[in-house]
């Protein structure tokens, strides 16, 4: 990809508010058109992989990565529906949110308010900085490290652990219990244990229904690779190399939207598969932009295109090597260029 330092005029960053703001009301129609084509489509696949489970497994695989994809969409409306921005109506927001994470074993509540203090915290070098977000240390705080800690977070940031171990510990296991424990959080953490009981007594009944292998051999390998593409998105649209992390103090908010934020520039069809997540530079700059009006926003104020910090999927996958954010170049760089650079500096 190489290094391309963007500079960033302040008068052009003051527009993007007002262009996107004109986008933000939820339209019902589409609304009820994306649930139709997520969900459907979703149950139709489930259903195929249930009746293949005993012709062979290396069938029902391949449909469950598959069907991984429109689980991300129905995330994507539960997402949304955390922003109070997939319909105009809060109840029905809160009651399909609710539905979505019966599937996605994202806690709806819980989740959609670590996600909101994320919007809120993106790309700020402070203590929690690791909440809806993954954890990232600078230069000097990974260098300040005994050495044991900096063994933790090499194991951490390596690419077993954060792409194939960590999705599936966050969603299976992390996303079960309260860890976060800030004030004011104490209504999430009681809307997270209604979950965990709910989720428990759904999936017992349909074990006991349609048998172990329906949630052991269907539902688990989707949500397995699931995780996998929630986590990766996630992941590149905030750890790219020319990302925008600042102290508090010297914090902005739009520069931390657009340039902290990637366009992942993907064919048309995966955005749509993926929720036109991608538009991710938008979906900061106002998280009350509905999933569905995020690429007409982009592609009709051509201003978006010349700001995004666009990315590739090529380009992408040189993000999984970013470990540290150095402060003194602006940007993200790879233990190779730590250890060239750094190593032995004092």
């Amino acid at each position: 990809m190489g290094y391309i330092k963007q500079q960033y005029d302040p008068q052009v960053l003051k527009q993007l508010p007002p262009i996107v703001k004109s986008y933000q009301l939820p339209n019902t129609r589409k609304a009820i058109i994306q649930i139709l084509n997520s969900f459907l489509p979703f149950v139709a696949i489930w259903v195929a992989m249930y009746f293949l489970i005993d012709v062979s497994f290396w069938l029902v695989l391949p449909l469950a990565a598959i069907n991984a994809f429109f689980l991300v969409r129905i995330f994507i409306i539960q997402h949304d529906c955390g922003h109070q921005s997939f319909t105009p109506n809060r109840k029905a927001n809160d009651f399909i949110g609710e539905v979505c994470s019966m599937l996605s074993f994202m806690p709806y509540r819980y989740w959609a308010k670590s996600h909101n203090f994320h919007h809120g915290h993106n790309g700020i070098l402070w203590e929690h900085r690791d909440i809806g977000d993954i954890n990232l240390l600078t230069v000097n705080e990974f260098k300040a490290l005994p050495r044991w800690k900096k063994l933790h977070y090499a194991l951490f940031r390596s690419f077993p652990v954060l792409f194939v171990i960590g999705p599936a510990w966050y969603l299976l296991i992390q996303n079960r219990f309260p860890l976060i424990r800030l004030k004011g959080w104490e209504h999430a953490h009681r809307a997270l244990w209604k979950h965990n009981l709910l989720l428990i007594g759904l999936h017992v009944g349909i074990i006991l229904l349609l048998g172990y292998k329906a949630f052991l051999m269907v539902h688990l390998p989707i949500l397995l690779f699931f995780s996998v593409i929630a986590i990766w998105f996630f992941y590149v649209q905030h750890q790219h190399e020319t990302a925008y992390k600042e102290w508090k103090d010297k914090w902005d908010y739009i520069r931390a939207a657009v340039q902290g934020s990637t366009f992942y520039n993907l064919p048309k069809m995966w955005h749509w598969l993926t929720g036109n997540i991608g538009y991710h530079h938008i979906h900061h700059l106002n998280p009350l932009v509905p999933n569905y009006e995020l690429a007409r926003c982009h592609h009709e104020n051509p201003i978006m295109d010349k700001v995004a910090n666009k990315i590739t999927f090529i380009q992408s996958l040189r993000c999984m090597f970013n470990k540290f954010w150095d402060e003194e170049q602006e940007r993200m760089i790879t233990y190779r260029e730590y250890f060239r650079k750094y190593r032995n500096k004092k």
